[in-house]
């Protein structure tokens, strides 16, 4: 499993960032204080509170595509 923090502070950002994690077929979990949401909902993503990153959960096990996701979401990675 790998963690990141993530900004989806527009709507487009968030429409972009679901359609590109949708593309994979493993699993995706937002991690919010105590919430933790499936990142492919976008119902999901906007009950959360966007003005602050968020933790991105990649559940990838031992896959190859590791470096594909990260690449992919680049634009949505904070420091």
């Amino acid at each position: 499993m790998e963690n990141v923090k993530i900004l989806l502070d527009s709507i487009d950002k968030v429409k972009s960032f679901v359609n590109t994690v949708s593309k994979f077929d493993f699993d995706f979990d937002l991690r919010s204080g105590r919430y933790i949401i499936d990142a492919k909902s976008i119902m999901g993503i906007f009950s959360l509170n966007l003005s602050d990153p968020i933790e991105l959960q990649i559940h990838a096990g031992d896959s190859t595509n590791l470096e594909e996701v990260m690449e992919s979401i680049k634009p949505y990675i904070v420091d």
